[in-house]
């Protein structure tokens, strides 16, 4: 039998948007895209600001941790910011890294966010 949990969090930054913070399925959880947006869903800083906190985004809807994440899609709306994001990939996830996708893209849901990152983990 199929289970659908809905993963929240108080404030839950999402939820004026009508989308899940991140959805369990079948012993996997699936985590929206995470901007560098802070808890009452106001854009924070530069690249390297938006970056940290779309990874704490991501951190905080999976309970904690990193731990569990096997693959994450990261789009940016410049892609000079390779580096930045290999070092923060390091930073946030120990080996095996996850599965990972760089994409850029022409823009995102608000124009002043510079990344997004969605992650697929395994619900323990």
């Amino acid at each position: 039998m199929t289970s659908i949990e809905r993963v929240t969090h108080d404030p839950d930054w999402y939820e004026p948007y009508r989308i899940s913070l991140a959805i369990k399925a079948n012993g996997l959880v699936f985590v929206s895209g995470q901007a560098g947006i802070d808890e009452q869903g106001r854009t924070v800083g530069g690249f390297e600001a938006q970056a940290r906190q779309a990874f704490r985004n991501l951190r905080t809807v999976l309970g904690g941790s990193l731990d569990t994440v096997v693959k994450v899609t990261i789009m940016v709306t410049d892609m000079s910011h390779l580096d930045q994001i290999v070092r923060l990939r390091e930073e946030y996830f120990t080996p095996p890294y996850p599965a990972d996708t760089l994409v850029q893209v022409a823009g995102l849901a608000q124009s002043d966010w510079l990344i997004e990152i969605d992650a697929i983990a395994v619900d323990r």
